[in-house]
């Protein structure tokens, strides 16, 4: 057989066995899946294991063998933000995890969309939420989708194109995720992992033996030749300090808001099981830096890789040096890496939808599940079309993904924690958020004096809403303490979830 065909046939048999794996997952609980509290958030009754494969999964997408990699060819030291802030939003969400489960388990929510509606007793709320998540994600969706297009494309040594393969990262992401839902990604994440875990150890120490005389001659040469690879601002001069410190801290306190990091929370069986998990997942951190140092190796052995092929450089030493069955490995750990995130990211725009949007049409309410799983299809196939057809406005918007979705911090965390943030207040404070996020991205002057322009834009933000809320109308629905997150230490709903 030919590589291409070797490569293929190995990917094409994991993908089978993804969608069954999917299948599998759900067997026994209601004819695929149960109700959309099963479906969402996995019956709120995943462990400590599962939850942090979830997670990890979720963090760990195609970004960390393409983009990681990229960055490191390009920029080198800057990229370690992502370590930063993904180990910093850990610590956060060490405190913030626990009081969202508890606070969603006692009200019966599923979301953040529903939180805020729960909140501030409106559930337009929720549904204007919902509308401005779906922005930040679905280029999220498009990322994951040409993520893979580009790995199937490559492992196959050109055999699939891309316009097939970004069709089977849609069909095999929706066909497991409407299917199986939350537990679904769970069980597939394990997978994932054990092929994540296994080929990038064997890369660290197989690509430096190869092309090098080990990480000793490696580090040399990095250190002697490309100096200003190894430290801030970095290659290009781009990403300095400030840059560097304001983009960890606001990412960190971001991620614990995002709605695919809250879907996990939801589904965890108990507060414990998340405190465990902030605990564990800084280890997966270090899966990181591997990319990101055969990133900068891949400058010495294939030299000259510009713009979009730059991502490619982890992938150039794979196929160009590995026999075609490893090849296949290495891109079956790599789509599973987009497969997963994009289910999550399909699922939560699902639920928001079918919860906070659908919902308010009287004859969809009682038909919460099949809408939103109709939703996860619609979404999957937009992000695929303006793949097809024009994606560069999908992957212009993610550039304000993080910096739009940090914008959701005050109404959602200050919140659920501070009695007195009014609707009002917290509108507001959204709208200047959102505006000054984009005003200063579209106009290229993103980052701000070397600052990240998304924190600039939540200062704003916190100002006005703080200053609105206590100046101005009050807010008209009586809040109550049952409409305050706490953390559920000796709440007795903190208690596990027998299944």
């Amino acid at each position: 057989m030919s590589n291409a065909a070797v490569a293929t046939t190995i990917f094409g048999v994991f993908m089978v066995g993804t969608v069954a794996l999917g299948l599998f997952a759900v067997r026994g609980r209601g004819g695929g899946g149960g109700g959309l509290a099963e479906w969402s958030v996995g019956g709120r009754s995943l462990g400590t294991v599962f939850i942090w494969v979830l997670m990890a999964g979720e963090s760990y997408t195609s970004f960390s063998y393409l983009g990681a990699a990229g960055w490191g060819y390009n920029y080198g030291a800057p990229v370690l933000y992502v370590v930063a802030y993904m180990s910093c939003g850990y610590a956060v969400g060490y405190v913030v995890g626990p009081m969202l489960w508890a606070y969603a388990k006692k009200h019966g929510l599923v979301g953040i969309t529903d939180m805020v509606a729960h909140r501030y007793g409106k559930p337009w709320v929720g549904a204007l939420v919902a509308l401005l998540a779906t922005v930040f994600l679905l280029p999220y969706i498009q990322l994951q989708i040409t993520g893979m297009g580009v790995v199937v494309s490559t492992i196959s040594y050109g055999a699939v194109s891309l316009n097939w393969a970004y069709f089977i990262a849609f069909a095999v992401t929706t066909g497991f995720v409407v299917v199986s839902g939350l537990r679904g990604s769970a069980w597939v994440s394990v997978l994932k992992d054990v092929l994540v875990i296994a080929t990038l150890a064997f890369l660290a120490i197989y690509v430096p033996l190869h092309y090098f005389d080990g990480y000793g001659d490696f580090v040399d040469r990095i250190v002697n030749e490309k100096s200003d690879w190894l430290t801030l601002p970095g290659h290009g001069g781009a990403f300095g300090e400030a840059w560097f410190a304001t983009t960890s801290v606001l990412n960190s306190f971001t991620v614990v808001i995002f709605p695919t990091t809250v879907a996990g929370y939801l589904g965890a069986r108990n507060a414990d099981a998340l405190r465990r998990n902030a605990m564990l997942l800084p280890a997966y951190n270090v899966l990181l830096f591997v990319p990101m140092l055969l990133g900068m190796a891949a400058i010495f052995v294939v030299p000259g890789l510009a713009g979009a092929d730059s991502n490619l450089a982890l992938f150039k030493l794979v196929v160009d040096s590995l026999p075609a069955w490893t090849v296949g490995l290495v891109g079956v750990a790599a789509a599973l890496s987009s497969i997963v995130p994009m289910a999550v990211f399909m699922l939560v725009i699902g639920t928001m939808w079918g919860r906070s949007v659908l919902s308010l049409v009287p004859r969809l309410r009682e038909r919460q599940k099949a809408a939103s799983q109709v939703v996860v299809v619609v979404a999957g196939a937009l992000a695929l079309l303006m793949t097809y057809t024009v994606p560069n406005t999908l992957v212009r918007l993610s550039l304000i993904s993080y910096e739009g979705m940090a914008q959701l911090l005050p109404m959602l965390l200050l919140g659920l924690v501070w009695r007195k943030l009014t609707l009002v207040g917290g509108l507001a404070g959204l709208a200047v958020g959102v505006a000054t996020v984009c005003g200063c991205v579209f106009t290229d002057h993103d980052p701000v004096w070397g600052v990240n322009a998304g924190i600039i834009a939540l200062g704003l933000n916190l100002l006005v809403a703080v200053a609105i809320s206590l100046l101005g109308p009050k807010q008209a629905v009586p809040v109550g303490d049952d409409v305050l997150a706490r953390d559920p230490i000796h709440e007795e709903y903190d208690a596990p979830v027998r299944t």
